[in-house]
């Protein structure tokens, strides 16, 4: 076990450059399993352990999966197992994007069903829908996703509410049935974008993604490719959340700054200065800062998965703020660490009643979940003393290198082994 340990009070100055993002490169790992012919290189791959927990289960299927620097070049030709069932399947949220991918290219998939945070109920009924849409059979038994068809035939698919997974599983899916699939009240997310954009450069024949409305005409085979990963925009946001939260002055670069304006017009709003360049933001902060209203959306809407840390900004924010978490119910659990350190944050079913106060003081956090763990951060970086945040395993699935990056902007942050989780 490791922890952080944080003396907080400082500006942050400097660049930051954003990694590949996280959500699009679990998705496209085990989209590029789908490919019979050739070979795939993918290129800006964060280092994370979501990713390499997804890598070990593709090299669980005989994929032949060789690791560089930040690319990973995966041979899909040699997979000759359907059963994805391991620990690291039961571990984390992505590995359910394997039920599509093995349907769709061998038309059975045997998947364990899928773990994650803890931060609400997570059921996968939306994709099960669509799979049986399309044609095939799929049960529930001892924990195990069984999903098998004679063939997969094009469907009109309507979501009952918006779903990023489930958009992004069955147009896996989709992609190898006969004929023409429609997808309407689909996930607009930037990953759902790459992940469509990853297929098509396999030889796939996806239109609209980024819509409300995705048409996929089915192929008969897919091809290895070389692609890029998008950057990460929950990690672009964690950042700029950071300084506004520290002060200072930090360029984050190597970002796609149409996909941070939900984030960029609500620091504006509560006074922190945000410059626009071609791939790139300046944030600047004198950490004067007023309050403000947030409700999680889908995108374009402002992401549920950078609410923690927005609230932990809100809590030294002048006046009173409201924040309503429309996505995930049990996204408010890190507020209790945040009282420890003099927040003052009233939860009331899904939505949190912030009165800022002056500042935040030094304490002993626990990460509950991977966002709250980059809040807790957050918190202890602009906090008055000493904090330390424990269970950051959480932290290391979604955000590369963490404390090397914000060392780079001058915070006093360092990781210790710990026995504390």
């Amino acid at each position: 076990m490791e922890k952080l340990v944080i003396n907080g009070g400082r500006k942050l100055f400097g660049k930051i450059d954003i990694s590949g993002a996280k959500n699009a490169a679990v998705a496209i790992l085990p989209a590029a399993v789908m490919a019979s012919q050739g070979v795939s290189i993918i290129d800006n791959i964060p280092d994370i352990e979501d990713v390499q927990c997804i890598e070990r289960i593709i090299e669980s299927l005989n994929c032949k999966l060789i690791r560089g620097n930040n690319t990973v070049t995966i041979d899909s030709t040699t997979i000759n197992n359907v059963f994805a069932n391991t620990d690291d399947v039961r571990r984390m949220r992505a590995s359910y994007y394997l039920i599509g991918a093995l349907l769709g290219r061998f038309k059975e998939a045997h998947v364990d069903l899928p773990g994650g945070c803890a931060i609400g109920v997570r059921p996968i009924d939306q994709h099960i829908k669509g799979f049986e849409a399309l044609g095939a059979t799929v049960n529930i038994e001892h924990g195990v996703v069984t999903a098998k068809a004679e063939r997969l035939v094009g469907a009109n698919i309507f979501f009952d509410v918006v779903s990023v997974g489930a958009t992004i599983n069955v147009m896996l899916a989709a992609t190898l049935a006969e004929g023409t699939t429609t997808l309407e009240n689909v996930a607009k997310e930037p990953h759902v974008v790459d992940v469509a954009n990853f297929m098509n450069s396999m030889g796939a024949n996806i239109k609209g993604a980024g819509t409300d409305v995705i048409r996929i005409t089915g192929v008969k085979e897919l091809k290895g490719c070389n692609y890029s990963v998008i950057p990460d925009q929950i990690e672009a946001g964690t950042y700029m959340i950071a300084t506004a939260a520290c002060g200072g002055e930090v360029v984050v670069g190597n970002i796609i700054p149409k996909h941070m304006e939900s984030i960029s017009a609500k620091l504006i709003e509560m006074g922190v200065e945000v410059i626009e360049n071609e791939d790139s933001l300046l944030i600047r902060s004198d950490r004067n800062l007023k309050g403000a209203n947030i409700k999680t959306l889908p995108y374009p809407g402002f992401p549920t998965d950078v609410q923690q840390p927005m609230t932990t900004l809100l809590s030294v924010s002048r006046g009173r703020s409201i924040v309503n978490e429309s996505v995930w119910e049990s996204r408010f659990k890190f507020v209790d660490e945040l009282k420890k350190m003099g927040a003052s944050v009233k939860v009331e079913g899904r939505t949190a009643i912030i009165d800022g106060v002056s500042k935040l003081t030094g304490a002993v956090l626990k990460a509950t979940d991977l966002r709250a763990g980059a809040a807790m951060i957050i918190a202890g970086l602009m906090a008055e003393g000493t904090t330390e945040v424990t269970c950051i395993d959480h932290v290391d699935r979604g955000y590369p290198h963490i404390e090397e990056k914000f060392k780079m902007l001058g915070a006093d942050i360092r990781r210790i082994k710990t026995e504390d989780c």
